[in-house]
């Protein structure tokens, strides 16, 4: 494994809904600790592991500044539903997760797509439970035969290559539905590194790739048999099996160059809505804000934009100053011999 973590963290010890790294890179270095980290802020930690930029500080010690110049070339975020923590077989680093608010990857994705538009980076954001995919560059050609509505899916397990055939299922059953969406899921994992495996040129391109996946079949699991249910343990054993698998696959195909994170949350705090507020509330808002005559809120690229404008003005009027000094005290002798002649000439006329 690329990353070297410091120790192993026995993750269902502790009843909290936690991020936890499966793999890293080597220049990219999380610190060993228990420091949390808000589920609002999993965005801009995915952007900082990327080598972005984001708007706000993030304030968070457990991930170290790394180098300018290198960059993961790969980065999954896999969100899991329904339970606080997974228990992986390898050593792997785990932080509390506070606030455990939906969040989506949208910005992450929308700045890749941005500064990479011409190497088409695979983009690739999927919740088969909520058969909700969205695609972006290559992604469009590797995964055009993947299943994403859960009938597709469902008819992938019936096919060859199937988890069923693979995996042992112990209590699980084969024709329970519930059961067979929490499958689906783990056949989405499979056939998304059996897929990269086959394309494996894309992992040496020079632009970033981003997966993000959410998965609710363990959450059905336990609504459907309780968190206690012989059930409920077999699949969460099943799912960090999977996941571990995944991590290791995709660090192989990007040559220990990627960043795998899973988060693990029991159940989210608020739905995802998108937010909106009428004209009047704003006013309202800019009034109270504005009541101690305070200056506005500069923006995140001001001192950027002011240090460009100002070096780039003091630049152009030193230049006219000597372009104007040089001119006025120029020596006619100095003249090019075209100017001369051409002198001549119209006083010989």
């Amino acid at each position: 494994m690329a990353c070297v973590f410091a120790e192993r963290h026995n993750t269902h010890s502790i009843a909290a809904d936690q991020l936890t790294v499966l793999q890293a890179p080597q220049y990219v270095t999380f610190r060993e600790g228990r420091w949390p980290i808000s589920g609002e802020k999993v965005p801009d930690l995915v952007a900082l592991t990327m080598g972005f930029s984001v708007q706000e500080d993030l304030g968070w010690p457990g991930l170290q500044v790394g180098p300018l110049f290198e960059r993961p070339r790969a980065t999954a975020l896999v969100v899991v539903r329904g339970v606080n923590s997974l228990e992986f077989s390898q050593s792997s680093m785990s932080y509390p997760l506070e606030h455990p608010v939906p969040f989506t990857l949208d910005s992450v994705s929308n700045t890749v797509h941005t500064l990479f538009v011409d190497d088409t980076p695979v983009v690739l954001q999927l919740a088969p439970s909520e058969e909700r995919l969205y695609m972006v560059g290559k992604a469009n050609a590797v995964f055009e035969d993947l299943p994403v509505t859960l009938q597709q899916i469902k008819g992938r397990l019936s096919q060859e290559g199937s988890v069923l055939n693979s995996m042992p299922l112990n209590s699980l059953s084969r024709s329970n539905e519930v059961d067979l969406l929490f499958l689906s899921e783990v056949q989405v994992l499979h056939d998304i590194a059996a897929l990269l495996l086959r394309h494996r040129h894309l992992a040496k391109d020079h632009s970033p790739d981003l997966y993000s996946l959410e998965f609710a079949g363990l959450e059905e699991i336990s609504r459907q048999y309780g968190m206690d249910s012989q059930q409920f343990q077999d699949a969460a054993k099943i799912l960090a099996e999977a996941l571990q698998k995944f991590a290791e696959d995709l660090s192989s195909i990007y040559s220990s160059n990627a960043v795998v994170e899973v988060v693990t949350v029991k159940t989210f705090e608020t739905a995802l809505t998108r937010k909106s507020r009428s004209i009047l509330q704003s006013r309202q808002s800019e009034n109270e804000d504005n009541k101690f005559n305070l200056a506005y809120k500069y923006d995140f690229d001001y001192a950027v934009i002011f240090n460009i404008v100002l070096w780039l003005m003091i630049g152009l009027v030193l230049a006219v100053i000597v372009i104007a000094y040089n001119l006025w005290n120029m020596d006619p002798g100095y003249d090019s011999i075209i100017y001369r002649m051409t002198n001549q000439k119209i006083r010989l006329d």
